[in-house]
């Protein structure tokens, strides 16, 4: 699927598109760029860092990659959206940094739903403490959540992870962040399922190998 029909799919579901620039050169993200792409997530902050100056400046760019507290004072407030909190103790230190540098930070909860001891996120029957903490946040504004599904090709267990996402989403939705107006990104979807993930709520979906060939 070229990029013109993606693009257009996924602006008729009202779903942004994410490229996944990830080890892609300056080359292949102008080619992109050039064609009216603007999202782009990278998953090291290095990485990153070696690219953001040589790329124009109105790519909003999104750290997707698990993320460690000691990257986080090169990324705030050059980030778009940080899509990988998956602590308290990350979510504190972005709050912390934040309010230092008088800036707002937009984040998505990482949430684990995946089996996979490789997948990095929160607990949904675990993150009381952290919900608890959000509550008080001044510098970082929650936009919704994310998570990875399995690498595998059942779509039915693809499916029930899924839902595992977009149930928490909405618990959260009518509850802890009822008066959060930015939350809204339910971010699910890779190349391999994001027509399932779509399908199951997703409105943000993380696209590498299908656009970059």
């Amino acid at each position: 699927m070229n990029y013109q029909s993606l693009n257009a799919y996924c602006t008729e579901k009202a779903v942004t598109l994410l490229a996944v620039s990830k080890t892609r050169s300056i080359e292949q993200i102008l080619e992109l760029y050039n064609k009216g792409q603007r999202d782009f997530g990278e998953n090291r902050v290095q990485e990153w860092v070696d690219k953001v100056d040589n790329l124009p400046s109105d790519i909003r760019w999104h750290l997707i990659g698990h993320l460690q507290t000691n990257k986080l004072k090169y990324i705030i407030p050059k980030m778009h959206l940080i899509h990988s909190v998956d602590s308290l103790k990350l979510l504190q230190k972005i709050e912390e940094l934040s309010l230092k540098a008088k800036v707002e930070t937009g984040i998505l909860l990482q949430y684990k739903i995946a089996k996979e001891d490789t997948k990095y996120g929160i607990d949904p029957t675990a993150d009381s403490e952290l919900i608890e903490f959000s509550k008080t946040l001044k510098a970082v504004k929650i936009n919704g959540l994310m998570a990875m599904g399995s690498f595998i090709s059942n779509e039915e267990v693809l499916a029930q992870e899924f839902e595992v996402l977009i149930n928490k989403f909405n618990e959260l939705k009518n509850g802890a962040f009822n008066d959060n107006e930015s939350f809204k990104i339910k971010s699910l979807g890779m190349s391999g399922d994001y027509k399932l993930a779509i399908e199951k709520g997703s409105n943000l979906v993380r696209i590498g190998s299908l656009l970059f060939k």
